[in-house]
């Protein structure tokens, strides 16, 4: 078996297409609890996610929208995002901050 053999058998997790494949789907999601509470190293125990829509318009037209790789909730209701970032992103910290507002905005009470 040559390289391409190895290369065709074998998924790069770092990429969007298969970490999504690996941890985004509802059949995984034992492997993604077991993978977030591995990172976590006891500080947070997941014990149950529900997978949420990852994809988020603005409120607004002019607003870009949002494509989070994963977005859950825990057992107690607290929404948190998985984002695998694989190579060096100038601006990888203001849109985290930008996909962090995502959460808290579904939060607020509309009309208050």
């Amino acid at each position: 078996m040559g390289s391409e053999g190895l290369h065709e058998r074998y998924i790069n997790p770092y990429t969007d297409f298969a970490f999504k494949l690996l941890f985004g789907t509802e059949l995984n999601k034992e492997l993604l609890i077991s993978f977030l509470n591995a990172l976590l190293h006891g500080e947070e125990h997941i014990k149950e996610i529900t997978y949420l829509n990852s994809e988020h318009l603005g409120t607004q037209e002019r607003d870009r929208r949002a494509v989070f790789d994963i977005y859950c909730e825990n057992e107690q209701g607290e929404k948190f995002l998985v984002e695998m970032q694989k190579g060096e992103q100038a601006f990888f910290k203001d849109r985290s901050i930008y996909y962090a507002t995502f959460p808290i905005r579904e939060q607020a009470i509309k009309g208050s």
